[in-house]
């Protein structure tokens, strides 16, 4: 780090001195110790513009706060059968670590439905595996290595991906504006694998419009990418998809243990059982409630809102192109009203 680096992150820290005391609560919770590479992804998602950069984490802090977020990992998606649904229709899993010790975390793009449940318990369980990855596997792995580790690597499988994907686009907008806004610079490589025409076709003119620090992170590989991730990671911790030549992707691998997606992998049966006992510390004579947890919903930013309509519209070439009939306007995502679950106020 330089001295222009130093510098901002010493003005970052006097500023964040000054910040009330329930937004520092909350801002211990996001640090986990390491205030320095804290700050740096702030500043980082923030071009190094110091008074950008503080209002950016200020804004994370408040959000945090008004959502509770920071007692999100005490409230367990039940009954299991619908956490199960979850996690078979929104696919993502860790499948282990890469050689600098950076976890692996996989993300079935093509194939993950989002149709099993509400809007909000997928959001829920989106920031519930962000916050056991911040405060549980990221420090685990630091102090595994000896030194600051809090960025992730991800393998993104497009398999199955298709025009129907414009069904999930809002969902998923949804999604990555909380991460930019409030879990930035959190991943150091985006691997993407197994893609399709289409895939290609969006990507050609997706990429010019993002911002060149993000599009250096993206690397598309080769078929299943196994030649060149086992140049990063060992191949245990490759997800299951990337293992065999040609073999693609799928939601059920033949062995749930190797399955990074499924309820059954090591890594959701720990995060599962910490969110369940870590309920029983907050509320031991309480039962555990049913419903999903509200969390406010952002509106994406203009450059997303960018990227969302060329996506629709190579899409829609792509559908008109291959003499497919049917409009895609209009298509939302389902809110709780279409589900049979019960929430909470």
């Amino acid at each position: 780090m330089g001295t222009v680096s130093h510098d901002a992150i010493n003005q970052f820290k006097a500023l964040m001195d000054q910040v009330e005391e329930p937004l520092k609560r909350a801002y211990q919770t996001v640090h986990q110790g390491y205030h320095a590479e804290t700050l740096a992804r702030f500043l980082k998602a923030r071009e190094w513009n110091v008074i950008k950069a503080h209002k950016m984490l200020v804004d994370c802090l408040h959000w945090r706060v008004q959502n509770e977020i920071d007692n999100i990992l005490t409230k367990p998606i039940i009954p299991t059968d619908l956490y199960r649904a979850v996690r078979d229709s929104q696919l993502i899993g860790m499948s282990g670590y890469s050689r600098e010790g950076l976890p692996v975390f996989a993300h079935g793009v093509g194939l993950s439905t989002f149709d099993k449940a509400s809007v909000h318990y997928y959001v829920q369980s989106h920031i519930q595996i962000n916050e056991y990855r911040d405060r549980i596997v990221l420090p685990t792995a630091s102090k595994k290595y000896g030194r600051p580790i809090t960025t992730c690597v991800k393998v993104l499988d497009m398999t199955g991906l298709k025009l129907s994907a414009l069904n999930q686009i809002k969902l998923m907008t949804i999604i990555s504006t909380i991460d930019d806004m409030n879990y930035p610079e959190k991943t150091n490589t985006y691997y993407i694998v197994n893609a399709p025409y289409i895939f290609s076709a969006c990507w050609k003119v997706v990429k010019p419009l993002l911002q060149e620090r993000t599009r250096k992170k993206v690397q598309v590989l080769s078929g299943n990418g196994r030649d060149e991730l086992l140049k990063i990671m060992d191949a245990a911790s490759l997800p299951h998809f990337c293992k065999r030549e040609g073999s693609g992707s799928s939601r059920h691998s033949g062995y749930a243990n190797d399955n990074c997606f499924s309820l059954d992998h090591p890594f959701h049966q720990q995060l599962y059982n910490y969110i369940k006992q870590q309920s029983l510390v907050s509320e031991p004579t309480q039962p555990i409630k049913q419903g999903s947890v509200h969390v406010d919903l952002p509106e994406p930013a203009a450059e997303g809102t960018e990227i969302v309509k060329t996506i629709e519209s190579e899409m829609h070439k792509f559908e008109n192109g291959n003499g497919l009939s049917g409009s895609l306007d209009g298509l939302k995502i389902n809110d709780d009203s279409d589900y049979r679950t019960t929430h909470c106020p």
